[in-house]
């Protein structure tokens, strides 16, 4: 069930990425933040009160929230215009429970694939709180970029190999990839958005769109 989840968080934060890089309007990706949202509620309580106490499958589905309550924010501040401070402030909380759950991964887990992922995560919701709470509109497009990447490679392939019963079988070799891929791009992404650079799409005059 969490891998169905996984594969439309991949869906949310490509069309948020792409918004942030002023491919699609603000308000017309809020749908798609209310609908993700609102299942990532959905599965990890499902998957919480069906563990029958089990406290490792309780920790797993617990980092769940901290997406469903991502895009929820983020609907509600797209649907009604709202200042981004706040959200911007829950990604930092986000950033760093993403590395606790990293760590988690690489050993409690012994996931490393999922712990590169979580590294992953960690890394763009700390782009979305220097945008967001800091309000650095000038890291708008590559934040976007990297947004729109991720969806992608850190939860459409990865939930289409869990689905296909894939992922245990490249688990390692995953990890690596995406370890390599993520510096490289990413890195590579810096001097293309310093040339590009243009203005994110405000969600209140002055302020920077979130994602």
């Amino acid at each position: 069930m969490a891998s169905v989840g996984l594969l439309f968080v991949g869906a949310v934060l490509f069309i948020n990425g792409v918004m942030l890089l002023g491919w699609v309007d603000a308000r017309s990706a809020a749908p798609m933040n209310f609908f993700v949202g609102g299942l990532q509620i959905i599965t990890p309580t499902y998957l919480i009160f069906t563990a029958n106490g089990d406290a490792d499958v309780i920790l797993a589905a617990s980092g769940l929230y901290l997406f469903s309550f991502t895009y929820l924010y983020v609907a509600v501040n797209l649907t009604w215009d709202l200042d981004s401070t706040g959200l911007g402030y829950f990604c930092l909380f986000v950033a760093v429970t993403a590395l606790v759950f990293s760590f988690l991964n690489f050993t409690r887990f012994a996931d490393p694939a999922f712990g590169v992922i979580w590294l992953y995560w960690a890394f763009l919701w700390s782009l979305f709180f220097v945008l967001l709470g800091r309000k650095r509109e000038e890291i708008g497009r590559y934040t976007g970029a990297v947004c729109a990447i991720q969806g992608w490679v850190t939860a459409w392939i990865p939930a289409l190999l869990l689905l296909t019963g894939a992922y245990a079988e490249i688990g390692v070799p995953l990890a690596f990839g995406l370890a390599i891929f993520g510096v490289v791009v990413f890195a590579a992404l810096i001097p293309w958005a310093r040339r590009s650079r243009t203005p994110t799409t405000p969600t209140r005059t002055g302020e920077p769109a979130v994602a």
